[in-house]
């Protein structure tokens, strides 16, 4: 059953001059599980909620590695991030065969986005059903991009994507001067793991088996932290002189 007669295929326009399809897919997006990025003058970090299917299965994996200095968290539909994922580590791997560098970040991102672009401007094709969270760092230092299926992307200070990521975000603004300046990597993954605890109902809270949290930056590769190495984090970010800092 379509919306109307103008969502058959993402190449037809509606008369308000809209794509359905790509708003279907951004949909995806939203009922994805949330994922917050943070980064400061040194480092970024990215921290994801996962999900499990059921209480049979184990928890989902919602950040990838792409290259030492590059990764990604996402939210929407996971077999549509492993694709992106692996065309984002052949682009790493061919600039450093060719230049002997690692990739620009910024270059990266463009390069995604132009892919996400074919998908919806080409008759029989849909677009990807997944928005990232980029967090790397180069010679320009830190960064956090966001791409949606769109194809659009943003160069953002802090973000957060996903299922009640309204409520990581207006946590985000609230406290965005703090977050320049923190030097301390556990205090800047305790915002983020603030935030993201916004996102989740009231009788559920965080811990080593539904979150994982990646940290990239100066003299740190991309580094992702699962199951009980992310205790620590976890603990620090439930403790009372925090909740005092952030007031």
């Amino acid at each position: 059953m379509f919306r109307n007669q103008y969502d058959n295929d993402v190449t037809v326009w509606s008369p308000q001059g809209r794509i359905h399809q790509i708003e279907y897919a951004m949909e995806a997006v939203k009922q994805g599980a949330a994922t917050v990025g943070i980064k400061s003058n040194t480092h970024a970090i990215l921290v994801a909620l996962k999900r499990s299917s059921s209480e049979l299965s184990a928890h989902q994996k919602k950040i990838i590695s792409i290259d030492d200095h590059i990764g990604i968290s996402i939210a929407g539909l996971t077999a549509d991030a492993r694709s992106l994922s692996r065309f984002m580590r052949t682009e790493c791997l061919n600039n450093q065969y060719a230049y002997e560098t690692p990739l620009p970040v910024s270059r990266l991102v463009t390069t995604v986005g132009s892919k996400l672009q074919v998908c919806t401007q080409r008759y029989g094709r849909r677009p990807f059903g997944v928005g990232l969270l980029v967090a790397g760092y180069d010679n320009l230092g830190p960064h956090i991009y966001q791409t949606c299926p769109s194809a659009n992307y943003f160069d953002c200070k802090a973000m957060a994507i996903g299922a009640r990521s309204q409520s990581a975000r207006t946590y985000l603004e609230k406290h965005l001067d703090a977050f320049q300046n923190i030097t301390d990597l556990e205090m800047l993954v305790a915002h983020g793991l603030r935030a993201l605890r916004d996102t989740l109902p009231n009788e559920i809270d965080l811990n080593t088996k539904n979150c994982s949290v990646a940290i990239v930056g100066k003299n740190h590769p991309f580094t992702v932290y699962e199951d009980d190495d992310v205790a620590k984090f976890v603990s620090f970010s439930k403790l009372t002189h925090f909740k005092v800092k952030l007031t």
